[in-house]
């Protein structure tokens, strides 16, 4: 079971930041009215929301570099908690910036998640 866990976990993690890096505007498709986001301290909540706030951040283009990615079973829900660290490398900036990423993904019912939970963060220092 946890190796399927680690899987699903995983296969998201390709998959948001795959579209984050090449379609932005598709991760809507990841989040429900429900759904919230912390962007750096700022709270945000449902899919057109948190889509504007993706789809209007101050880049373009940029690519994810992951380094790590911690999955755990949230056995209350059904769900999975993944944790990412990794770079923001930005088009044009020559040095890539450090985050930490967190989803809590939820079962849909249909087969697959939705992100209910998510918090983003730059680490600085």
């Amino acid at each position: 079971m946890e190796e399927q866990i680690e899987m699903v976990g995983r296969s998201f993690v390709d998959h948001y930041y795959h579209l984050f890096d090449n379609d932005r505007s598709s991760l809507s498709s990841l989040y429900q009215p429900i759904s919230m986001l912390t962007f750096e301290g700022q709270m945000i909540q449902g899919v057109d929301e948190i889509s504007d706030k993706l789809n209007h951040l101050p880049f373009d283009q940029c690519h994810h570099a992951i380094s790590t990615v911690d999955v755990q079973s949230s056995p209350s829900t059904g769900g999975i908690l993944v944790f990412v660290s990794g770079s923001l490398c930005l088009a044009g900036e020559e040095h890539s910036l450090r985050f930490s990423q967190m989803f809590h993904l939820i079962p849909t019912g249909q087969g697959g998640f939705f992100v209910q939970n998510e918090i983003f963060r730059l680490n600085y220092g």
